[in-house]
């Protein structure tokens, strides 16, 4: 099958087009800026490759129709009409409690997401606006839903509860309910493919460190914890996210500072994390680069930042009683070597040893980066979220 992968954020349009039979990118690219006086369109196929092209695109609606004439350009484009789009794949942040799955998109499924908005606010208000997008210039053809959460449907209470009365459970569904599942549970299967293991015989770590970060606990296939919670906020330190801290603290920033529930969800959002640690950047590069140079706020975000990470390794090892495989993935995870070995440094009480030649290959593809005596497996694997968006969407069809 050939399927439209679409990831909408609040301004921008990420796409993949995928053979799902050979597991072939037809064509990819980005729609930037969305709603400015310029935006920026990137597209790349095997015969035509568009790079930062400035044009208007007022809308996500708009941005949906500047994609589809891409693709079926007359000299450039890989399609006759939008019949040889057999689905779209829409990447959905926040599906509550309800959907534990993939699914075909509905009006019931539409409603379920406009009920999520309050537990998504920054997220699901743009996926309504892609899939209003699609159903508009591509109308008839089906679209499917796969949802950040649903790979941690399976978190048993004692993981996904907080301390709070339970009527704020029970009436307002107020839980953690973790994301970046799509992205787990692929490097997850694909390390089970690698070991030449059943995934539901291992125990695994999965850490999807970008400019959004969260680990998870995989125990015989299937989350069991994870580190963002009611929302994509809480638990590493992130780009620009602050992750866990005091819940007093954004309590004493309005009663001091006078600052707005805005401002304060703008502030652990958006100048958090290690923009803020680091007063230099969100950008990892950067501070890799300052970090070598010796910068000193360099040297001390990354070193929060690791040390946020490495509390969570050692905590999820305790919950699943052994680790066979510690995963890393993202942006982050699979392109900052320095980050690795900080994490990883001073565990070999665990069985975790990194070997520091194989962690310093630049290759591409899964990486081994265990030493001889480390008991346990220590992988890079590179995320596709979009292609198993794409093979999710297929079976989802599939099985109509």
């Amino acid at each position: 099958m050939k399927i439209l992968v679409i990831n909408c954020g609040s301004s921008s349009i990420k796409f993949q087009f995928i053979e799902t039979k050979n597991q072939k990118v037809l064509a990819k690219g980005l729609v930037e800026r969305i709603g400015e006086e310029i935006s920026y369109f990137t597209y790349k196929s095997e015969n035509k490759k568009l790079k930062d092209k400035e044009l208007m695109a007022k809308d996500h609606t708009r941005g949906i129709k500047l994609i589809f004439n891409q693709l079926a350009d007359k000299e450039s484009g890989v399609i006759r009409s939008k019949h040889d789009i057999d689905a779209v794949g829409q990447r959905l942040v926040h599906g509550g409690e309800e959907f534990s799955g993939s699914v075909l998109i509905d009006e019931e499924v539409m409603q379920s997401l406009y009920d999520c908005v309050e537990l998504a606010p920054l997220h699901n208000p743009n996926n309504i606006k892609g899939i209003e997008a699609c159903k508009s210039i591509l109308e008839g053809i089906p679209q499917c839903g796969v949802f950040d959460t649903a790979f941690h449907h399976t978190l048993p209470p004692k993981a996904f509860l907080y301390g709070l009365p339970l009527k704020y459970y029970k009436e307002h569904k107020i839980r953690r309910y973790g994301f970046h599942g799509t992205s787990h549970r692929f490097v997850a299967e694909k390390a089970a493919e690698y070991l030449e293991q059943n995934l539901e015989n291992l125990n695994l770590i999965t850490c999807h460190l970008g400019n959004g970060a969260s680990i998870t606990a995989i125990k015989n296939g299937k989350s069991v914890d994870t580190s963002m919670g009611f929302t994509p906020l809480e638990g590493l330190i992130m780009g620009t996210r602050s992750g866990d801290l005091d819940p007093a603290i954004p309590l004493y920033l309005q009663d001091k500072f006078d600052m707005s529930t805005d401002e304060v969800n703008h502030l652990l959002n958006n100048e958090s994390g290690i923009w803020g640690l680091s007063e230099l950047s969100n950008d990892m590069r950067v501070i890799e680069d300052e970090f070598m140079e010796e910068n000193k706020k360099a040297i001390q975000a990354l070193g929060v930042y690791a040390y946020r990470i490495k509390k969570y390794i050692g905590a999820y090892y305790s919950i699943l009683n052994g680790v066979d495989a510690l995963i890393f993935t993202g942006g982050v995870g699979e392109n900052m070597p320095i980050l690795r070995e900080m994490v990883l440094e001073n565990m070999d009480q665990l069985g975790i040893i990194i070997d520091k030649n194989k962690n310093d290959t630049l290759e591409d593809g899964i990486i081994d980066l265990t030493a001889k005596k480390s008991k346990v497996k220590l992988l890079k694997i590179p995320t596709n979220e979009e292609l198993m968006i794409a093979l999710e969407s297929e079976e989802i069809l599939n099985n109509e």
